[in-house]
């Protein structure tokens, strides 16, 4: 039997376009392999840069194009070591590690099922040090599934003006919607002056090719675009080269379509399990995304949970609200993974 991964959040195998992004590989280097093939500009491969600028409407001089959009987390928290940053309560685990490795105090900002809770926030912004910046998942939020609600959108694009705080919205899951409207990112709401954004094509194309990319303000865009010359000289064009090849041949789309499609279906078949299965817990009901998070009821053992599901060759992350545990507790709670049907590491 074929393990299932609930700990990590990644496409399916069948979700992968495999064959296409062969044949777009392929095109990519008949067509400019002289310059994937070569190094080339640490900001990264130019008509991609171009796309993503005109995606989101700015200057290509505004994008960052990187080896997964983790690479960009470890700029910034190179750009800002020392410092202090907001972060949701709970958050995807990669850029804590990268936070603190770099010496970055990070203040917890709690949630609920509308998202981050504004008033934390506010609570957060007056005590401690000036933060350098806020991270948010806002939509299909890792690990919970969350997203936060267009009123807080506003207030918080409100509040990054008025306050002078520096937003980072990582946004890898907005487009894999199921159900309902999209919200306007926090970009658009507020103009892109403090609000940066993150996105990465790991989970709307695929993560093997490890393209992520930032819109930033054009004096931090400089900035971390020296750190990527001296970390690397150049990312990897050939994976950039071919994720725009797939963008131009039109395929972006009808592949969200798709993966939307056999994410859903996976989405519908868990919270079906879960109202069979666990009717005393407590879960979220994302409407896109790769994420459900569980709460079990006070004083269930996870741990006891967790082994039990070893022999149904399942693999699961148990957190509490103070991080990644393995260990029963009462009040933890499981990070669950709508898609993947083998373990990973998740990254993006």
């Amino acid at each position: 039997m074929e393990a299932i991964s609930f700990a990590r959040g990644i496409p399916a195998p069948e979700c992968l376009p495999v064959e296409e992004l062969a044949d777009c590989a392929q095109a990519a280097l008949e067509r400019d392999g002289a310059t994937v093939l070569s190094y080339g500009s640490s900001a990264g491969y130019g008509p991609l840069r171009d796309w993503i600028a005109e995606r989101h409407g700015v200057d290509p001089g505004r994008v960052l194009v990187t080896n997964g959009s983790l690479q960009g987390m470890v700029f910034l928290a190179e750009r800002f070591a020392g410092e202090r940053v907001l972060v949701e309560a709970p958050t995807y685990d990669r850029p804590l590690k990268i936070l603190a490795a770099h010496g970055v105090e990070t203040t917890p900002i709690a949630m609920d099922d509308e998202g981050l809770d504004l008033d934390a926030l506010a609570r957060g912004l007056e005590s401690g040090r000036k933060p350098a910046f806020l991270y948010t998942i806002p939509t299909f939020q890792n690990p919970s599934g969350r997203t936060l609600s267009a009123e807080r959108r506003r207030r918080l694009a409100e509040a990054a003006r008025e306050r002078e705080l520096l937003v980072l919205e990582d946004d890898p899951y907005g487009l894999v919607r199921f159900d309902g409207e999209a919200p306007p990112t926090l970009f658009e709401l507020e103009g892109g002056a403090r609000v940066a954004y993150s996105s990465s094509f790991s989970k709307t194309i695929a993560p093997g090719l490890r393209v992520g990319y930032f819109v930033l303000p054009q004096a931090l865009e400089r900035e971390l675009e020296a750190l990527a010359t001296s970390t690397y000289i150049t990312p990897v064009l050939i994976g950039q080269a071919t994720v725009f090849e797939f963008l131009r041949r039109g395929n972006f789309e009808p592949n969200l379509e798709r993966v939307s499609a056999l994410l859903r279906t996976r989405r519908d078949a868990m919270l079906e399990a879960l109202e069979r299965e666990l009717p005393d817990a407590r879960w979220s009901r994302p409407q896109g995304g790769y994420f459900v998070w569980l709460e079990l009821p006070e004083g269930a053992d996870a741990g006891a949970l967790l082994s039990r599901s070893c022999p149904a060759r399942t693999s699961a992350a148990l957190r509490t609200r103070r991080g990644l545990r393995s260990a029963s507790s009462p009040r933890t709670r499981s990070e669950k993974a709508c898609a993947d049907s083998q373990p990973s590491s998740g990254s993006r």
